[in-house]
């Protein structure tokens, strides 16, 4: 019972969390636009400063995952949960004073330092849940994790539906700060050292030794986490983890170019606005939520990580072919329809990742495989921004305003060959933890 408790205020901090980001996710490409080209329906700026930040986000987050999911398993996950949480507030406090040209560009700054490590919320929920269940239950668990989350996309993506527009950034901040409070409030975290508060501050001599000794132990774990190092160590453990870090990757450099690319590419052919662009994610996240929440807790003992990792990759790849050649504004509402077996994808490869190491290693392992995915975010704007706009300009060597679409769908065609050559998760399991103390 306790530990049911535990794990529902974790989900709704984490429910709050998503709800904040994803509110405001349909309607920033029309701030944007309208604060850096009035009036146009094309504008080269705006996508090469949403890539940009996408670009600095990945390089950043490529670090900084690795060494927070280490730091959380060294000093617990909602001690490392508070940075995200909190470091999000700023970026939307800037938009809900002001959306001209300049607060426009300043929100693109802050939200480009939070997104470093905006992103290791879900490797930490992840890592937390991982603390608190066998080995057997995580695909299911990580299923309801990743759920939840898509549950606070939803739920976000339909309130920017209907809240009026000019309310939205202020409506998010609140939200955001309510999701940090309640972290601090109910969130309890069993892997967290005690509060040094605590300790009597007369001590023995033994008792000094003893702290003394812990203290460099804590020290040179520290020094180990820090170096980009443990991501190599790890990845060289296990041919199941090197192979999911490729999917990571692909799977990544194919979503961030979902993110950088789509709504341009929409709002260019098509003529779409917030509510399109809203009504489209609620059609997506509609679907992920039932696939994480429902879908997924009852198919993943039955068909395995790896079968419906790879079912949900090529989902992705015939969503992207479909909106690609679109022909009428309906085609990408539909392709959008796919998306309930593409969110199969995640969930299936943080559970193949989890099952590979032990408890102690959670945060690092999440950690890492994420850094690999944040390194797609890297590549992934200088891909499909320059793509984007030159298909959508008149200079474009041939007519198919969609290609940058389809070359998305082919990252993850890629991530699918991938996924069919990882080994099943029983004939190749390791003690990560072991390998690299050796």
């Amino acid at each position: 019972m306790e530990q049911s408790l535990i794990s529902y205020h974790l989900f709704v901090s984490y429910f709050l969390f998503n709800l904040a980001i994803f509110i405001v996710y349909p309607v920033i490409t029309d701030f944007t636009m309208e604060a850096l080209c009035p009036q146009k329906d094309e504008c080269a700026l705006a996508i090469y400063l949403t890539g940009f930040q996408q670009a600095i986000t990945g390089l950043g987050s490529v670090f900084a995952l690795p060494l927070i999911g280490s730091l959380s398993d060294l000093y617990g996950r909602k001690t490392l949960l508070t940075i995200p949480f909190t470091s999000f507030i700023v970026p939307l406090a800037i938009l809900a004073y002001s959306r001209t040209a300049p607060f426009v560009y300043a929100f693109y700054v802050t939200k480009t330092l939070s997104g470093i490590v905006e992103n290791s919320t879900q490797c930490l929920a992840l890592a937390y849940v991982a603390d608190n269940i066998s080995k057997e239950k995580r695909g299911s668990m990580f299923g309801v994790v990743i759920g939840v989350g898509s549950a606070g996309t939803l739920a976000g993506t339909l309130a920017a539906r209907f809240l009026p527009t000019a309310k939205i950034f202020l409506i998010a901040a609140i939200i955001s700060v309510v999701a940090a409070v309640y972290l601090q409030l109910f969130v309890k975290d069993k892997s967290s050292p005690s509060n040094p508060l605590s300790q009597p501050i007369m001590r023995t001599e033994i008792d000094r030794t003893t702290i003394e000794c812990e203290s460099s132990q804590e020290i040179q774990a520290f020094t180990k986490i820090t170096s980009f190092r443990i991501v190599i160590d790890l990845l060289k453990s296990s041919r199941t983890l090197m192979l999911a870090a490729f999917v990571a990757f692909f799977d990544m450099l194919a979503f961030g170019g979902l993110q950088s690319s789509l709504f341009y590419y929409l709002k260019a052919v098509f003529q779409f606005n917030k509510d399109q662009f809203a009504e489209m994610m609620l059609i997506a996240y509609i679907s992920a939520t039932t696939t994480q929440l429902f879908f997924i807790p009852m198919v993943s003992p039955v068909m395995g990580d790896k079968l419906l990792l790879s079912f949900g990759l090529f989902s992705g790849f015939m969503m992207m072919l479909l909106t690609s050649i679109a022909w009428v504004f309906w085609v990408p509402f539909s392709a959008a329809l796919l998306s309930f077996f593409y969110f199969l994808a995640l969930p299936s490869l943080c559970s193949i990742v989890s099952k590979q190491v032990g408890k102690k290693d959670q945060g690092m392992a999440q950690g890492c495989i994420l850094s690999m995915a944040s390194l797609a975010n890297i590549v992934s704007p200088l891909i499909y921004s320059p793509l984007t706009a030159l298909f959508l300009s008149d200079g474009a060597p041939f007519s198919y305003p969609g290609f940058s679409v389809l070359c998305i769908g082919l990252a993850w065609l890629i991530a699918f060959i991938t996924s069919t050559m990882i080994p099943s998760v029983s004939s190749d399991e390791i003690t990560t933890a072991d390998n690299l103390e050796a």
